[in-house]
C-alpha cells in the first residue's frame, strides 16, 4: 500500500493543523488561552500594523491562500479518482503479470478498462530489454487481455516507464 502513504501523511498534517487551529479558536473564544481576555487582539500590535500599513502583504496572503485552496482541491479530485479513465481490472493486471513473468524487476503493472478502451501501465528497471518487452506485449499479451476483457477490436494504449 505504498501509493497511499503520501495521502495519509498529507491528511494527517492537514488534520492536525485544522485541529490545532480549532482548539486555539475555541480556547481563545472562551478566554482560556494563556490568560488573555476574550477581547484581546490575536496578533501583537507591531505585526498588526505591519499588515495594515501596506496593502501588499494582505494581497500576498490572499494569493498564497488561494493557491493553497486550489492545490487542496486538485488533491481531493485526484483522490476521488477524477481525471482517471476507466476502472482497475484485477483480471487484466494478473494476466499482464503472467504474460511478463520473464521480465526481471517489473515493479508496477496495472490495467484499466474504460469506455475508450484498454490502458496498460508498466514500470521496469533500466536494465530491462525494452524491445523484448514491447514485442511480447504487441505479439501476445495485449491480445490475450483484449479477448478476456472485451473483444479483439478494443483499442489499447500501453505506457512503459523505465526507471533509473
Amino acid at each position: 500500500m505504498r501509493q497511499y502513504t503520501g495521502n495519509r501523511i498529507g491528511l494527517a498534517v492537514v488534520g492536525g493543523t485544522l485541529a490545532a487551529a480549532g482548539c486555539f479558536a475555541w480556547l481563545r473564544g472562551h478566554g482560556r488561552f494563556l490568560g488573555l481576555p476574550p477581547n484581546a487582539k490575536v496578533l501583537p500590535a507591531p505585526a498588526a500594523h505591519a499588515l495594515t500599513d501596506a496593502a501588499w502583504p494582505l494581497w500576498a496572503l490572499a494569493l498564497a491562500l488561494l493557491l493553497l485552496a486550489l492545490t487542496a482541491l486538485r488533491w481531493l479530485l485526484l483522490c476521488l479518482g477524477w481525471g482517471r479513465r476507466g476502472a482497475h481490472n484485477g483480471t487484466g493486471t494478473a494476466m499482464l503479470y503472467v504474460g511478463l513473468k520473464s521480465v526481471d524487476g517489473l515493479s508496477k503493472a496495472k490495467v484499466r478498462l474504460g469506455p475508450d478502451g484498454l490502458r496498460l501501465a508498466l514500470t521496469c528497471p533500466a536494465a530491462t530489454d525494452v524491445g523484448a518487452v514491447v514485442g511480447k506485449l504487441d505479439q501476445d499479451v495485449i491480445g490475450r487481455i483484449r479477448r478476456e476483457l472485451r473483444d479483439d477490436e478494443t483499442p489499447a494504449l500501453a505506457r512503459l516507464h523505465v526507471r533509473r
